[in-house]
């Protein structure tokens, strides 16, 4: 998050080296850190000695929820929060339908939630 507020700053790319010195970390977690982000188009990566780093889009147009599945996958897993085992309409636990409905809200919360409402301190 913090890279992309960085990003969200300047109108020219952004040096890998120099990036990674403003967010406190090295050029090589950097780039590990931003190739999931980069696969889903959210950040731009030119490489060459004139290339760096850059936003595909405002952080105003990326949601939080976006960030995680980017790095994290989709967020269904279809395993139940209880047992380590299928959890669908056939087979479910106690708490099926209460997560259901909870994790439906999270979702949604965090799809309208920007990464820029998100550095501001919420919306």
């Amino acid at each position: 998050m913090e890279a992309l507020h960085v990003l969200s700053k300047s109108d020219a790319r952004i040096k890998g080296p120099q990036l990674a010195t403003e967010v406190g970390t090295t050029s090589g977690f950097l780039s590990q850190a931003l190739t999931p982000l980069v696969k889903r188009g959210i950040v731009i990566s030119d490489p060459g000695p004139n290339g760096g780093y850059s936003l595909g889009r405002g952080i105003d147009k990326i949601s939080v929820l976006e960030i995680i599945e980017s790095i994290e996958g989709p967020t269904v897993s279809g395993v139940c929060v209880l047992a380590e085992q299928p959890c669908n309409e056939n087979s479910h636990c106690a708490l099926h339908h209460a997560w259901l409905k909870a994790r439906t809200q999270l979702l949604k919360e965090l799809d309208k939630t920007s990464v820029a409402e998100s550095l501001a301190g919420g919306s």
